[in-house]
Protein backbone atom coordinates (compact mmCIF):
# COMPACT_ATOMS: atom_id res chain seq x y z
CA UNK A 1 0.00 0.00 0.00
CA UNK A 2 1.34 3.26 -1.07
CA UNK A 3 1.64 5.99 2.01
CA UNK A 4 -0.84 8.36 2.39
CA UNK A 5 -0.07 11.67 -0.01
CA UNK A 6 2.22 14.40 2.55
CA UNK A 7 0.13 17.83 0.49
CA UNK A 8 -3.04 18.06 -1.28
CA UNK A 9 -3.90 18.42 -4.42
CA UNK A 10 -4.70 22.01 -3.98
CA UNK A 11 -1.49 23.07 -2.47
CA UNK A 12 0.16 21.03 -5.19
CA UNK A 13 -1.61 23.10 -7.29
CA UNK A 14 0.01 26.38 -6.05
CA UNK A 15 3.76 25.11 -6.67
CA UNK A 16 3.61 26.73 -10.04
CA UNK A 17 2.68 30.39 -8.61
CA UNK A 18 6.16 29.90 -6.42
CA UNK A 19 7.78 31.11 -9.18
CA UNK A 20 8.85 34.97 -8.22
CA UNK A 21 7.39 34.51 -4.45
CA UNK A 22 10.93 35.11 -2.90
CA UNK A 23 12.06 38.23 -5.14
CA UNK A 24 8.02 39.52 -4.74
CA UNK A 25 8.36 39.31 -0.68
CA UNK A 26 12.14 40.34 -0.41
CA UNK A 27 11.01 43.60 -2.11
CA UNK A 28 8.09 44.28 0.04
CA UNK A 29 11.09 43.60 3.38
CA UNK A 30 13.71 45.78 1.59
CA UNK A 31 16.06 42.90 2.03
CA UNK A 32 18.15 41.01 -0.38
CA UNK A 33 16.10 38.07 -2.46
CA UNK A 34 19.44 36.00 -1.82
CA UNK A 35 19.32 36.78 2.66
CA UNK A 36 15.81 35.90 2.21
CA UNK A 37 16.20 32.40 0.29
CA UNK A 38 19.38 31.87 2.55
CA UNK A 39 17.20 32.24 6.01
CA UNK A 40 14.06 30.24 4.39
CA UNK A 41 16.51 27.51 3.83
CA UNK A 42 17.89 27.53 7.39
CA UNK A 43 14.19 27.50 8.87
Amino acid sequence: MAPPRKYSPELREQTGERTGSIARVADQLGVHREALRTWIRQA
